[in-house]
């Protein structure tokens, strides 16, 4: 241990607050110095001898950087292979990582991946250290992606591997991307077995491509119908009008059949099937029939073939009996009905129109089907025959004598006879006078004292029924009849029996909401609103009640009769009120006549006295 005495410590203290005050000085000094520098002035003549080269440097680094963005595709150089993964150098500051198990075999494929390979890579991020996180698997996924949309947009044939089956169709694997294929777009027919179609190749054509599910739907039959359409129009541009040939019956419906000539689809048309009248394309053809047939039209633009089938037969105009004319009588079939009459089957394939101004010498025919039905066998006469046309019209009415001749003779006005009902509507009913005489009786003239809604209220469809004829127009061929006036019109009688104020037995028959219908002796309906039911104990009159009704009401043109039961009792107490106050009126009358009479008297007597005493005075 060193001690240093006080005096040796005075000195050393002295010497070094005199080095330190020595240090401290020139410390001052060469901060005065520092401060006092022209940084700015350094750094100018820096930057003029150097600036130009470093930006130049700079500038030169920068472009050799590409613009990295993320989620992009870039062309890559693996630099280095490790267990975990792998470096790929994008031409950026740091190199690229890409994980090991995004080349697994699935999405290895063909890729002999060696140090100095060049592969496309997707920029996914870039980590906190600055170092770009890169993906194989996703690039290669984008690319395919974008290829099939490619594919699509320009409508090119792909070709795809068929990796399995699935429900309803096929999965197709095209650039690594799995696409349906549907049942119904493997063939242009019906495939039944799959699974012959699973490990091999197909050319197909994108149809559809869902963005959002990311679905892609292929197709291989419109490839085959592309062919199909081809060969179609090649084999349609060599067909000819009339030209024959044979063919096989494909599909079969109601208006006709569809036949393959081949390769190309015809039309055979229900009514170029057979020269007769079918009501089905099975009475003449059957499926997969084998048949000739005579090309009737073919439409270029529209790839379309209209065939024949009766055309290769002899037209049936052609054998029908030459001694057939105007005037001729026939028979024949109905086998059409229209709305403006029937066709008639004379000869099979030759048919006459029967119109249906021609079926009946009655004007009320409204439809064809009320004279003849469908399969009816009728006579007929030719009214026109026209071979060259080939066109007959035929007439029943006339095979018998128009029965509308001496109509005024038979049925003058005023004729009481029977007829039959054979048609009920709305506004009347159809009277048959006899066979082609027929007459329209309205719902009016059905009867005088019954209201009738609707005619079948009164009458049935094919019951006798009295009628007399109101009129008779010849030329319309149009006759009014009536019922009701067989007999005198009643009404002239009410008038004097239901007169107002009369009171009559009657029966409440119909109750409705404002009141009820009356059966008067039996013989006339009468109204009775509903507060006229009252009776004098406040209880109501019930239905099927008899009971005393008075007429309050009548009219005969309207034929309206209108009933009360109240007014039988109240009507006596009115009377009687009324009674006691004519003669209360009376006598108050009486009363004020004497009152005034006595009054007068009085005032004159006044008079009278005043004037004598003014005489006096005189």
């Amino acid at each position: 241990m060193v001690v240093i005495s006080s005096q040796t410590q005075g000195k050393i203290n002295k010497h070094t607050l005199s080095n330190n005050k020595h240090f401290i000085n020139r410390n001052n000094n060469q901060n005065s110095q520092k401060n006092s520098f022209n940084w700015t002035k350094y750094e100018n003549h820096f930057n003029e001898a150097n600036q130009k080269a470093r930006i130049k440097f700079e500038k030169l680094y920068t472009n050799t950087l590409p613009n990295i963005q993320e989620l992009e595709i870039y062309q890559g150089i693996v630099t280095l292979m490790t267990d975990n993964s792998i470096i790929v150098d994008i031409g950026f500051k740091a190199e690229g990582v890409i994980p090991i198990n995004e080349f697994r075999e699935e999405f290895k494929d063909d890729l002999d991946l060696t140090i100095g390979s060049k592969i496309e890579v997707m920029m996914v991020k870039m980590d906190y250290k600055g170092q770009c996180i890169l993906s194989y698997q996703k690039a290669k996924i984008l690319r395919s992606w974008q290829r099939i949309n490619e594919y699509y947009i320009k409508g090119e044939v792909i070709l795809g591997y068929v990796v399995s089956r699935t429900k309803g169709g096929l999965i197709v694997k095209i650039f690594d991307i799995e696409c349906f294929l549907p049942g119904s777009h493997i063939n242009v027919k019906p495939v039944k077995d799959y699974e012959t179609y699973v490990g091999k190749t197909m050319e197909v054509k994108i149809v559809k491509i869902n963005k959002k599910t990311k679905n892609v739907v292929v197709s291989h039959k419109v490839l085959i119908e592309k062919d199909i359409e081809k060969q179609r129009k090649k084999m349609i541009s060599k067909l000819d009008k009339g030209q024959v040939l044979g063919g096989k019956i494909k599909n079969i419906l109601p208006y006709g059949a569809f036949v393959d000539l081949g390769g190309v689809d015809a039309l055979l048309h229900i009514t170029d099937m057979s020269w007769a009248h079918i009501n089905h394309p099975t009475e003449i053809v059957q499926l997969e029939q084998e048949l000739k047939f005579v090309v009737l039209g073919v439409d270029q633009d529209k790839n379309r073939v209209q065939l024949g089938l009766k055309q290769l037969q002899t037209h049936p105009w052609n054998s029908l009996d030459k001694n057939l004319k105007v005037g001729s009588k026939i028979k024949g079939k109905v086998s059409v009905l229209a709305d403006y009459g029937a066709f008639v089957e004379v000869i099979p394939g030759v048919e006459a129109l029967l119109h249906i101004s021609e079926m009946s010498w009655s004007s009320d025919l409204s439809s064809p089907q009320d004279f003849v039905q469908i399969g009816e066998e009728i006579k007929a006469l030719i009214l026109t025959i026209d071979r060259h046309e080939r066109k007959m019209s035929l007439s029943v009415k006339q095979l018998t004598e128009d029965p509308w001749i001496n109509i005024q003779t038979k049925y003058p006005v005023e004729t009481k006879t029977e007829g039959t009902i054979i048609k009920i509507t709305t506004f009347g009913v159809l009277i048959e006078l006899e066979k082609g005489i027929s007459g329209i009786l309205y719902t009016h003239d059905l009867s005088w004292t019954k209201k009738i809604k609707h005619p079948s209220e009164f009458c049935n469809l094919n019951e006798k029924l009295e009628i007399i004829v109101l009129s008779l127009d010849i030329k319309t061929r149009k006759l009014h009849l009536g019922h009701k006036q067989i007999i005198e019109n009643p009404w002239n009688k009410y008038e004097k029996v239901y007169f107002i104020g009369s009171v009559h037995d009657g029966v409440l028959i119909n109750l409705f909401d404002k009141g009820g219908t009356v059966s008067i002796n039996q013989e006339v309906e009468a109204f009775v609103p509903l507060r006229f039911l009252e009776k004098k104990d406040g209880s109501f009159v019930k239905k099927g009640e008899e009971i005393k009704f008075k007429i309050t009401e009548f009219d005969k043109e309207s034929k309206k009769i209108v009933v009360s039961h109240t007014s039988t009792f109240r009507d006596c107490d009115t009377d009687s009120k009324k009674t006691s106050r004519v003669k209360k009126i009376k006598k108050i009358k009486k009363s004020r006549k004497f009152e005034i009479s006595t009054l007068g008297d009085i005032e004159g007597l006044v008079k009278l006295k005043e004037k004598i005493e003014k005489e006096k005075d005189k």
